[in-house]
């Protein structure tokens, strides 16, 4: 599960103090050999010098090699474990798996390297919502549930109920919130910037794993996930999205789950009523992103000095009067470049 599983790499190494994610420093040459085996970041060439935060946003294969290696097999492998991996979560659904972890015993350099960025293991959906959840939420593990109560309406009674069922602390709140933060980056600046929502804070991380048969991986199969958090500096839900096997795209999962995820977070934002926040942090444009203004209030004011502040807009007016009695959009909003503002004239 490359990339998802990045998320429990990093958090470990903020909480064990090995990385300052604003100041560390990592070159990406766009290769790293480990006792002979070459491992390759997904862009030819590398990133060059990143901050550890940009190796994350970047989701750089060497910067995390590194990261394993400053852990060592003992820690990392403790906080896979204290994070609910290789055993069931005791979700109320039947036939669920503990996925598949190195042997301690049996991990050397190479298999550190390669489960520091999430290659040769396998973990389930529900492990990795739980463990991510837990990165998030101040550190608490909980069990979770799909079922939360039974009710009979006949006796007007609840038959069975769950409440929240604490496994452990695994990492500080400190730690939790250093991540929430790195997380948003991800959608602001990195590899998520397709699930990016203008005035709610989304935090998330892809993934691209290549799948396996027989032992061996699969030419050209992959399954693309990725993990969103909203809103993230106040969780209220984690989006895990996984696409099988996707066709005629490119093999990566900031063009492929993004644009997804972020048209089920807006349901999730509506579902919630989840309010929107202006403290977030702005995205980094592309080339392909349309331009966003915000609306100035004109309200009460002449048609000619509302059309001095709307010229990256285009106007339709009701009415035959010189003053501007209401707007729509209203003030405050974001309106893309030459979008339509509607004027009601007095």
């Amino acid at each position: 599960m490359v990339g998802t599983f990045k998320i429990i790499t990093m958090a470990s190494a903020v909480e064990e103090k090995i990385v300052d994610l604003e100041h560390d420093h990592f070159y990406d040459s766009g290769k790293v050999t480990v006792d002979g085996t070459t491992m390759r970041c997904w862009k030819a060439g590398g990133h060059g010098d990143q901050t550890y935060l940009q190796v994350l946003q970047n989701s750089c294969n060497p910067g995390f090699v590194k990261l394993g290696q400053e852990l060592g097999k003992e820690k990392l492998f403790s906080y896979i474990e204290k994070f609910g991996f290789g055993e069931k979560t005791g979700v109320d659904l039947n036939g669920e798996s503990t996925g598949i972890l190195f042997d301690l015993d049996k991990v050397g350099n190479v298999e550190l390297s390669t489960t520091a960025f999430g290659q040769g293991i396998s973990v389930t959906p529900i492990q990795q919502v739980t463990a991510v959840s837990a990165v998030v939420n101040g550190g608490y593990l909980y069990k979770p549930y799909i079922v939360k109560n039974i009710f009979d309406k006949n006796t007007n009674t609840i038959i069975e109920e769950h409440s929240k069922s604490l496994v452990r602390k695994v990492i500080s709140s400190e730690t939790s919130s250093i991540m929430r933060h790195a997380l948003e980056s991800v959608v602001a600046k990195g590899g998520g910037k397709s699930a990016y929502i203008d005035g709610y804070r989304i935090g998330g991380k892809t993934g691209t794993a290549q799948k396996v048969e027989n032992g061996r991986y699969l030419v050209g199969n992959y399954i693309m996930s990725f993990m969103a958090v909203v809103p993230s500096n106040d969780p209220q839900a984690v989006l895990y999205l996984a696409i099988d096997n996707p066709k005629n795209t490119a093999l990566l999962s900031s063009y492929t789950t993004t644009p997804i995820a972020r048209r089920i977070l807006l349901d999730i934002i509506d579902a919630l009523d989840i309010s929107p926040q202006s403290s977030g942090l702005e995205k980094d444009l592309e080339w392909t992103d349309k331009i966003l203004y915000e609306v100035p209030n004109v309200t009460n004011l002449s048609v000619t000095e509302a059309k001095k502040l709307l010229v990256n807009f285009n106007i339709e007016y009701t009415g035959t009067g010189q003053t501007v009695v209401s707007q729509s959009p209203e003030a405050g909003s974001k309106l893309e470049d030459r979008g339509t503002i509607r004027l009601l004239l007095e």
